[in-house]
């Protein structure tokens, strides 16, 4: 891993930094194809979008980006990750932000995980997770620091030996999965949970509904329970990482299938827009 902090390459920070101390911060992780960093503007958008929800200080935006791509240019695989964290920065004691006005950045490079390149030809398994997200409009959307509650639903996926979960509010609405958004076709309608309360809006759902505003698909935003899945011809998952997996089963207990998908109509369409750099 290389790791560049405030623009200095060590890979420590202050115990008084705000990461540590509160989880008080924002993040958002980049696929790295070569030296270029896949839809990089779309990122930096969301960071700003975190920034601003949480207050944050106001990082030099054009020195990030600029950062962000000297790092790509480390890379020497055909796939890599950048994460970037943007923290509240050092000092104080307490919740109060008074007295806060320079940002910690932490831009790091590190290996891509190559199973995502397995699973776009296998496909994946769900389970259905019993450990709800909180209801939160003024969070809902960002991707903040606090993943406490996917900490805890990634150990329930590694327990039930299966790729990824099924994740709630705590009203049993369906939000999407532990570390990705999900879209459900059934024939020419999509599917994607409304995310005005709870869970995060990644970069590649984003890029999802920019392709499918051009098509024959209509797209739907719902606040409806899991059982929605049961109906559904085809379910796919995505993250700015995958950046897209086809869904071939959901388990409500170890090995035992629930709901099955066949088609791969939506995935071999969205696929080539997914790979796209810009």
């Amino acid at each position: 891993m290389i790791c560049w902090i405030n623009g200095e390459q060590r890979n420590n920070i202050s115990v008084e930094d705000r990461a540590v101390q509160f989880g008080d911060g924002c993040f958002t992780t980049i696929r790295v194809v070569g030296h270029q960093p896949a839809l990089l503007s779309h990122h930096i958008y969301r960071l700003q979008k975190g920034v601003k929800r949480l207050l944050l200080p106001t990082p030099d935006w054009q020195k990030l980006t600029a950062d962000i791509n000297k790092m790509a240019q480390l890379n020497k695989k055909d796939l890599a990750v950048i994460k970037i964290i943007i923290s509240r920065g050092e000092g104080g004691r307490g919740y109060s932000i008074a007295g806060f006005n320079k940002a910690t950045v932490i831009i790091s490079l590190t290996d891509y995980p190559a199973i995502y390149l397995n699973q776009q030809q296998t496909g994946i398994d769900l389970t259905l997770s019993t450990i709800p997200v909180n209801n939160n409009p003024y969070l809902a959307g960002i991707k903040h620091l606090n993943r406490l509650e996917q900490i805890l639903i990634k150990q329930q996926i590694e327990l039930l030996n299966v790729d990824e979960a099924i994740v709630t509010d705590t009203n049993g609405i369906l939000i999407g999965c532990c570390a990705a958004n999900i879209f459900l076709r059934k024939g020419k309608q999509i599917y994607t949970p409304n995310l005005d309360h709870a869970g995060v809006e990644g970069v590649m759902r984003k890029q999802v509904i920019a392709c499918l505003s051009d098509t024959d698909y209509e797209l739907f935003y719902i606040s409806d329970y899991p059982n929605i899945l049961a109906h559904s011809d085809e379910v796919i998952i995505t993250n700015a990482l995958m950046p897209i997996l086809s869904v071939n089963r959901i388990l409500t207990q170890p090995k035992q299938p629930v709901w099955h998908y066949y088609s791969r109509e939506l995935f071999n369409f969205l696929l080539p827009y997914c790979l796209r750099l810009n």
